[in-house]
């Protein structure tokens, strides 16, 4: 195997699915062209903002790529490269793109709600709540670890042990000028998407020329502060992000931001048809290997690149309140997953492509410096200077947890409004109270205050659940979406299979965490860490045995009455 073999397998898997299943799919379930949508039927200029095609993709796409589908396939190579393979083939088009269509089907067919309300409409109010609160505590987790995560990227200044500045970072210093520009930019376009009306070609090479500009300035101007300035600084832009017209500046930063991405796995695409890497993986490595079980490990492990439940919360959350027209739903959900799967067999092959020990002894230590030196060394062969492509590499893996982070936000934020507010709620009519928490700026500023705080105390010692609790949001959007399938009369056994599988996956993975942290207990007790990661587990465990039972009881009763598809 090589290279070359694995890239035109997953095209023409991945393209194949698109045109085959994905058209089956929005055949069996219905679209109509002339519905009016959320988007328009609910324009509030804040959240329900109708966009093309394109800036809806990049937002979806942006959203939910970031260095998921990078970190996932390198980590889970210990395995062997079939099983990953595989998975992210089978996972990304059965599982992943399917629960990504359905989860934004459902919520246009629902005035762009969330998957908490498909869940209160359909299985219960009780099944809402749990998912929404799970939300937004699962919101808060990924908030304080992105945002670290970016500042990081960020900070201009290497430390010694000490804690004194040794150097600068130069390529960190110019990833932070680069997306600073790229948010003051998505303004400017912002405005121009809205207010000049101009031809789609002339906003898209507006849009990449505003790119190519930032990156130049970005690697002649590297701008140097301190990790701590960062956190300040990127929790300020994340407040004001969750709260400004998603046209003002979430829609056009991920725009900008997808046609990066774009031409990073165009460039990779193109280096490894250049280059036909070999590869250096063994083809299966056993079942168990250091101690890790291939089930479920391997599918925690590899979610955005195959099925990942924060996934059901951009296209239930963000993107369905701005589809302009319904059949605009398959390739901004069902084609922006196959897109994230492609970048996961890229990650693949890249970290296929170094033999054992080479990566560590070229000082490529984390997984994105695994993505883009390998990268780099596959468009050296097409006389690209290594250093530079190194750069820009990392610019766009980097610039993508950033799209993450604000989208995360605002889908907390969301989560937390809808908590308090049911379906016979007179929102008109309110108590001062129930107002006062449904309020945006409050909803904002309570997740992000309580993000800050866990970013700085520590959120490494719950995140190792962070796997866990991801792929239990799919089994909830799964189970949601099979439910809203059957109740509207429409076809839904497609998602069975990926919903009890998921449910096999989660709880066993959930099931060895308490088992593991229960043993050390009884043998050493815990640390804090730990024993927070045993409450959680637990809670997690819980939260999804009482959602995925109640939704199994609205999947196997018969309905009570004819009901019409909306």
């Amino acid at each position: 195997m090589n290279g070359i073999l694995m890239m035109v397998i997953a095209i023409a898997v991945l393209g194949g699915a698109y045109l085959i299943y994905g058209r089956y799919l929005a055949k069996k379930w219905g679209i109509d062209e002339n519905a009016k949508t959320p988007a328009y039927e609910l324009e509030d200029g804040v959240d329900y903002v109708p966009a093309d095609t394109n800036v809806v993709f990049g937002h979806q796409f942006a959203s939910i790529a970031g260095a998921g589908p990078i970190n996932g396939p390198i980590q889970a190579a210990i395995f062997g490269w079939v099983p990953v393979l595989l998975w992210i083939l089978v996972g990304g088009v059965f599982f992943g793109a399917v629960q990504d269509f359905a989860s934004m089907y459902a919520s246009v067919k629902n005035k762009g709600r969330t998957i908490g309300y498909i869940i209160e409409e359909y299985i219960g109010k009780l099944g809402k709540k749990l998912f929404l609160a799970f939300c937004w505590l699962f919101c808060i987790l990924v908030i304080a670890a992105f945002a670290d995560v970016v500042a990081g990227t960020f900070n201009g200044f290497q430390l010694d042990e000490a804690g004194a500045v040794v150097d600068k970072i130069a390529a960190n210093g110019s990833v932070a000028t680069t997306s600073v520009l790229f948010i003051v930019e998505a303004v400017i376009l912002g405005c121009i998407l809205k207010y000049a009306k101009l031809p789609k070609w002339l906003n898209t090479a507006i849009a990449i020329l505003m790119l190519v500009g930032a990156v130049a300035l970005g690697l002649a101007f590297p701008m140097y502060l301190s990790r701590g300035v960062w956190h300040l600084i990127i929790f300020a832009y994340v407040l004001i992000a969750c709260v400004v017209p998603v046209w003002a500046l979430l829609q056009p930063r991920d725009y900008l931001n997808s046609y990066l991405l774009i031409f990073m796995i165009v460039a990779a695409v193109v280096g490894i048809f250049i280059a036909n890497p070999s590869c250096n993986l063994n083809a299966f490595n056993g079942f168990v290997v250091d101690g890790q079980y291939l089930f479920p490990i391997l599918f925690v492990t590899i979610a955005c690149g195959a099925v990942s439940g924060f996934h059901s919360l951009v296209s239930s959350g963000t993107a369905s309140k701005q589809i302009k027209n319904e059949k605009n739903m398959l390739p901004v959900s069902f084609g922006a997953m196959l897109m994230e799967s492609m970048l996961a067999v890229i990650a693949l092959i890249a970290v296929a492509s170094f033999a054992q020990g080479e990566a560590a002894a070229q000082g490529l230590t984390t997984q994105p410096q695994i993505f883009a030196g390998a990268i780099a060394n596959f468009l050296t062969a097409a006389g690209l200077p290594y250093s530079l492509v190194f750069t820009l590499i990392n610019l766009a893996v980097s610039a993508f947890a950033l799209t993450s982070l604000d989208s995360v936000a605002r889908i907390g934020r969301l989560s937390f409004q809808e908590f308090f507010v049911d379906e016979d709620t007179d929102e008109k009519n309110m108590s001062p109270v129930l107002k006062f928490v449904t309020n945006k700026y409050f909803a904002t500023i309570i997740t992000l205050v309580l993000a800050y705080l866990l970013a700085k105390v520590g959120y490494a010692e719950i995140w190792p659940l962070f796997g866990s609790a991801n792929q239990l949001l799919s089994v909830l959007a799964l189970v949601a979406c099979a439910v809203f399938l059957k109740k509207t009369n429409r076809q839904g056994i497609m998602l069975w299979i990926p919903m009890f599988f998921m449910m096999a996956v989660t709880f066993s993975a959930l099931g060895l965490t308490i088992f593991k942290l229960s043993k050390a207990f009884l043998a050493t007790g815990l640390s804090l860490g730990n024993t927070l990661q045993l409450i959680f587990a637990i809670l997690l465990l819980v939260l999804g045995v009482i959602v995925a039972i109640q939704g199994i009881h609205k999947l196997t009763e018969k309905n009570t009455a004819e009901a019409k598809p909306l």
